[in-house]
């Protein structure tokens, strides 16, 4: 059984200041789950997690897991500069990438971010970019193709994926960027997404860990770090079992003794780069029912739209919902729970069993701390919500203020109509 963060009480003395929707962060279960991340690896002696910053571009946030040891891992351009903005610099922030500009490569070296390439033809693009050399410590993404699978079955398709080079572009992307001046290497792969089991990152780990020790006997290369990347996930329906972090440690731990240490690389430190697991159960939408509709279903609707999670309507992904309030309520009702935006797969759950919603309840949607506000859009000239952080001592704190029609107009370059604009703006307080 799923349990909120927050109490009905909370969210009403919080929505008198902070109109829903908005999201709402748990300071402490962030905390304490990086924490438990960093036991669960304790016994590397190099091991870090590179928050993936797209899945919660938030600075406060991102402070509150720099200050645990986690770096960043980045994608772009603007994810560099927020992570330098709370602090993060030099081998603190992994920068992969794909199709990426020269500007790009450019500003992440020169902040010192470690560049995992995508690609054996980003040798040159990026060696161009620096004005003809590379950086001492590189990385190399790879796709090992066919399906991933294990013993529940095929979790993904690598061989569909973009991403990563296969593994003779490695092994040859090795040794041009050695004969090139690259003297610390890495190797990073993904290769399925939101695993709800154990046995992922010990699979992938003892894949990579038999490549490393190829590729240092194949090239001379000295790899320093493996990268697990993400895709330990959280689960999403109340049915599903979570995760064990210390048993993903103790599993990749045996993979690291069985294959790195015999092969003389016990040396080598374990970088992860989780985003989903060290956010999406610390974050939740909170909206409002405002609308009740009796048609040939049972509908609900909120103040929330996909505008503010778009996950349902894109992926068709289950969030769980909880009626504050009503958690001990029997789910008697069938309903559709809607947003207001004018396309029909605007829908948080559908047929889902509810307790009886009045107007005026709220709404708890869980796990979205992760891939939640980070994917909003300004659809219908939705405009995005506060972000809020619960802190430990239940105090609460704004940290992302909610997007007003002044902000949504502000990048629009014309003269005509914009006085116009700006007088209705500020007739309506904006």
């Amino acid at each position: 059984m799923k349990k909120a963060f927050v109490t009905k009480a909370q969210v009403e003395e919080i929505s008198k200041k902070y109109p829903t929707p908005f999201y709402l962060y748990d300071e402490k279960g962030i905390v304490n789950n990086a924490r438990d991340v960093y036991k669960a690896f304790s016994w590397n002696k190099g091991f870090k997690e590179y928050f993936a910053v797209k899945a919660t571009p938030n600075p406060i946030l991102m402070k509150l897991l720099q200050n645990e040891g986690c770096g960043f891992d980045c994608s772009s351009i603007t994810e560099l500069m927020l992570s330098k903005s709370v602090g993060a610099c030099g081998s603190n922030i992994m920068f992969s990438s794909n199709d990426t500009p020269t500007e790009e490569f450019a500003y992440a070296d020169k902040i010192g971010a470690i560049i995992n390439l995508d690609d054996i033809t980003h040798i040159e693009f990026v060696e161009e970019a620096l004005g003809g050399r590379l950086p001492e410590t590189m990385s190399c993404r790879f796709n090992p193709g066919g399906v991933f699978q294990m013993s529940n079955g095929i979790m993904d398709n690598p061989g569909d994926s973009k991403y990563g080079m296969t593994r003779q572009q490695i092994s040859e992307a090795f040794k041009i960027m050695k004969s090139k001046g690259v003297k610390n290497f890495g190797i990073h792969a993904f290769l399925a997404s939101n695993t709800v089991t154990n046995e992922y990152y010990p699979q992938l780990a003892g894949q990579l860990f038999e490549l490393a020790v190829e590729l240092e006997k194949e090239t001379g290369a000295d790899v320093k770090f493996i990268n697990l990347s993400g895709g330990v996930g959280i689960p999403y329906k109340p049915d599903q079992e979570e995760n064990d972090i210390y048993a993903i440690g103790e599993g990749v731990r045996e993979q690291y003794e069985k294959i790195l240490t015999p092969n003389g690389m016990g040396d080598v430190a374990i970088f992860t780069e989780m985003g989903r697991f060290m956010m999406g159960p610390y974050g939740a939408l909170v909206t409002k029912a405002i609308h009740e509709k009796h048609i040939y279903k049972e509908y609900i609707g909120v103040d929330a739209c996909a505008v503010n999670l778009m996950r349902p309507a894109m992926y068709g992904s289950y969030h769980h919902i909880t009626v504050l309030g009503k958690e001990d309520a029997p789910l008697e009702c069938t309903y559709d729970v809607t947003g207001s935006l004018c396309e029909n797969n605007d829908k948080f759950a559908i047929d889902r069993q509810l307790p009886k919603i009045d107007m005026g309840d709220y709404l708890f949607i869980h796990d979205a701390g992760a891939h939640g506000f980070a994917m909003g859009y300004n659809y219908n000239g939705k405009l995005w919500s506060a972000e809020l952080l619960l802190k430990e001592d239940g105090s609460v704190q704004q940290i992302r203020r909610a997007e007003s029609p002044r902000d949504y107009f502000a990048t629009l370059d014309c003269v005509e109509g914009f006085d116009k604009l700006d007088e209705i703006m500020t007739e309506e307080g904006f």
